[in-house]
């Protein structure tokens, strides 16, 4: 930034000051604005938001304690839907999704967990809800 002066000597003068003000201030502003970009943490882990218990009866086999497991180790936005545990119910059906937003994901493994509920004709089971999603 130059300002025109007569003399010329306010102008050159002006110009270094500049330069030694700006880069401490956009250091600070950097500075400040580092913490906002590490408060992103990874979804690896975690369970996500719950909207019912996941449970599974000791003994059981299938896959849906694989599938869930999977589901919380997935780093990215996923969905675990299943059919209510009950204990007066011998079949659990459930489904597991990975999408680009979380939303995506719901609907991905509901969808799933359905049509795996027609294909294998379950229906003491329960309905197909979203137990866990991030």
């Amino acid at each position: 930034m130059l300002i025109a002066n007569t003399n010329g000597d306010w102008a050159k003068m002006r110009l270094p000051i500049f330069h030694k003000t700006t880069a401490p201030v956009l250091a600070a502003l950097l500075i400040l604005a580092a913490p906002g970009v590490g408060t992103a943490e990874s979804l690896a882990g975690s369970k996500g938001d719950s909207r019912y218990p996941v449970y599974f009866a000791p003994g059981s086999t299938g896959g849906c304690q694989k599938s869930y497991k999977a589901y919380v180790a997935t780093g990215s936005h996923s969905a675990y839907a299943s059919t209510p545990f009950n204990w007066a119910t011998e079949f659990m059906v459930c489904a597991r999704a990975n999408a680009s937003s979380q939303k995506a994901a719901e609907t991905l493994a509901l969808k799933d967990c359905q049509s795996a509920q027609k294909q294998y004709k379950v229906k003491t089971a329960g309905a197909c809800g979203i137990a866990a999603s991030k």
